[in-house]
């Protein structure tokens, strides 16, 4: 068992660059690695094909303190920023499905500490995650069947009863994780729609809330045990103090919007600045999984006499799979490290490690399987899963095109459609 006491803080190193883990990530990683390996991987088949939220699974994370808000709020205390990158690689090398299950709460989370006071954080935060005896989830709900990539487009709306102090939201929801299903649902909604994006604000919806349920629930081509449903609202009554930045502030905000000047980061995009390098480094673990297994197979299958690695396609292909790997993990951990030391994403770092770290876990998991031919196609084997996984990273959290669009606004200056 890890102990969330220990200072993940400290670095103790001398001055200059280095891409050395400290003791404490070493010792995180491996802690990670042991759960991935001999929690996680043994029970990943059959959860993907049963299709199920892991919830043994999940109460085992909470019971070492892996699924926490102390681990979390631990992990991005590290100076470097690359704590959380680490361990969710190692938990996605294990299985992309059941990682999404334990870490699928960190969406709501980032939604509130996004866009909550520090009042709001205090109070939501732990009950995302309850406790071991008493296991919480979260969802972070902005998609909807007819706005996706286009945020600006949502219909949901949150109309403030200022007689009751509250406010009532109605709309659907989809492919939301841990949708319907979740203690926690932070939701995005219009209200004001006629500034579209710039009329956003983000809510916090208790356990139990009235009008709220599960629609429809997604048969995956992958990622299968992690729940997607639709979430939908129905005169969705919630209290005043569930707004995330408080009335005052979205007042100004929307003031502000009206009169045709700048605002800050719209509700949901503030989310995934933060979210969109943590998702690559999933799927990294994804990709890692492949190309070691591959290269493992690559070393015992003979063909014509000898080990089919001492062919230089099988070679070269493993080559260019592990080399794609480290490359888009430098991606992701110069992100973090950017988000953690307040730096300006001038280029859109945030989205090009996504990017990057999406597509090399497609084509290293489809090299996997060419690797083991009409095994790998099998399964008995869990390449095919890990490349049905990797598809997902290549559309959620942004299209593989919005983080392409996002990077290439940012470094022309110009406003590409």
């Amino acid at each position: 068992m890890f102990s969330c006491q220990h200072k993940l803080c400290r670095r103790n190193r001398m001055s200059g660059f280095t891409l050395d883990l400290s003791e404490d990530q070493q010792q995180i990683k491996d802690w990670v690695h042991t759960f991935a390996q001999d929690v996680i991987r043994p029970v990943a088949h059959d959860y993907d094909e049963r299709e199920e939220t892991p919830w043994d699974i999940i109460r085992e994370a909470a019971n070492i303190g892996l699924y926490s808000w102390e681990f979390l709020a631990q992990a991005f205390v590290d100076e470097d920023g690359i704590t959380m990158p680490i361990a969710m690689e190692e938990l996605f090398w294990g299985d992309a499905g059941i990682g999404l299950a334990i870490m699928g709460t960190t969406l709501g989370v980032s939604g509130i500490m996004g866009n909550g006071t520090p009042e709001q954080i205090a109070e939501w935060i732990p009950q995302c995650f309850g406790t071991p005896e008493k296991i919480h989830t979260a969802a972070f709900c902005v998609s909807e069947p007819d706005a996706g990539s286009d945020v600006s487009s949502l219909r949901t709306k949150a109309v403030y009863d200022e007689a009751k102090d509250e406010w009532v939201l109605n709309g659907t929801k989809a492919w939301i994780t841990n949708g319907g299903i979740a203690d926690i649902h932070v939701v995005v909604a219009s209200v004001e729609p006629e500034l579209k994006a710039r009329g956003h604000a983000s809510f916090v919806i208790p356990p139990e809330t009235k009008g709220l349920s599960q629609g429809q629930k997604y048969k995956k081509h992958g990622i299968r045990a992690s729940h997607t449903a639709e979430v939908v609202l129905d005169n969705v009554r919630i209290p005043g103090s569930c707004l995330l930045g408080g009335k005052e502030k979205l007042d100004h905000r929307i003031a502000k919007a009206k009169e045709g000047k700048s605002t800050s980061t719209q509700a949901a995009m503030s989310t995934f600045e933060a979210s969109r390098p943590l998702v690559g480094a999933q799927a990294i673990g994804i990709a890692r999984a492949a190309y070691e297994f591959a290269l493992q197979y690559a070393k015992e299958r003979e063909t014509f006499g000898r080990p089919i690695i001492h062919n230089q396609a099988i070679a070269f292909m493993l080559a260019d799979m592990v080399t794609e790997i480290d490359a888009a993990r430098l991606l992701v951990w110069r992100a973090c490290w950017m988000a953690r030391n307040g730096k300006h994403f001038g280029a859109g770092e945030g989205s090009m490690s996504k990017l990057k770290a999406g597509e090399v876990a497609v084509s290293v998991t489809e090299n996997a399987i060419q690797i083991l031919g009409g095994y790998g196609y099998t399964r008995e084997y869990p390449v095919e899963r890990w490349h049905r996984d990797a598809k997902i990273y290549t559309i959620f959290e942004g299209t593989s095109e919005i983080q392409r669009l996002v990077v290439a606004r940012a470094i022309s200056g110009e406003h590409i459609h």
